[in-house]
């Protein structure tokens, strides 16, 4: 017996391409929808079956909402500069390059390690601090970044506002913390009370990465002699990386090669 149904399921089910396109994003497969005409065509050149067609198009909707969900979280970041490895300088400075490139694989963050970057003011400690963040994020990991004399302005602004229990949680629960700058601002009174609390909460239980412009044995005047500073430093210094960058400024660097372009550039003419 004929299947009678077949020709009027057909009409039905026949979209245009400006109506499968508004389907599709309906039903939020933009990802689909946006490459759906280019697969189409390698489809048809490369006589690509019904599964591998498939396969193809569910490809493109999961790669779209990654890279969606990666630039969420690299917004809730709040990262000073979407700064990666790839564009640093490891030529200018002596710079442990398989210790940091050992960080951006994120194991560390698995194995609930810090990480203490310290140097000279522009050596590169914050865009190393970064990269590793932006390595992190790809790799699935939340990170929240925050300059130090911020974090503390925002512990001390919740303090006074009543939401110094929530500040702290949003601190101590995200996997990878980064404090970038500490010591290049005088710090409250209250500064090392409130690195401890979040140092307490975070120790073997996430990653923080601290940088900092002055050397360790400097961080107890830093921060006004407390014995808060012995108790955190003891624990983040136990399961922690060290890096030295020991150079000169990149920042000067090109400030002074730039100089010197300018210089050439009016004697010519």
């Amino acid at each position: 017996m004929p299947n009678i149904l077949l020709p009027a399921l057909r009409e039905t089910f026949a979209l245009t391409t400006d109506e499968l396109d508004r389907a599709l994003r309906q039903l939020r497969l933009g990802g689909i929808a946006d490459t759906l005409s280019i697969r189409v065509q390698q489809a048809q050149t490369d006589r690509l079956g019904p599964l591998d067609f498939l396969s193809l198009l569910v490809h493109d909707e999961l790669q779209r909402r990654r890279d969606r969900l990666v630039e969420r979280h690299i917004k809730t970041a709040m990262l000073r500069d979407r700064k990666t490895l790839d564009t640093f300088d490891w030529k200018f400075n002596g710079v442990d390059r398989a210790l940091i490139f050992e960080l951006a694989t994120g194991r560390f963050i698995d194995a609930h390690e810090d990480a203490l970057i310290l140097g000279n003011a522009g050596v590169g400690k914050s865009h190393i601090a970064q990269g590793i963040a932006m390595a992190a994020i790809h790799a699935g990991f939340r990170v929240l970044y925050r300059e130090a004399h911020l974090l503390f302005e925002e512990l001390l602004l919740a303090a006074a506002t009543g939401e110094r229990t929530a500040a702290i949680v949003k601190f101590s629960d995200i996997p990878l913390l980064i404090i970038d700058d500490l010591g290049m601002r005088k710090l409250p009174a209250s500064a090392a009370e409130d690195l401890l609390e979040i140092i307490m909460r975070r120790y073997e239980r996430a990653s923080t990465i601290i940088t900092s412009n002055r050397p360790l044995q400097d961080w107890p005047a830093m921060f006004g002699d407390t014995p808060a500073v012995a108790a955190f430093l003891d624990r983040l210094m136990h399961h922690s990386h060290l890096i030295e960058i020991r150079g000169k400024s990149y920042r000067l660097h090109e400030s002074s090669v730039a100089a010197r372009q300018r210089q050439k550039a009016q004697a010519a003419t």
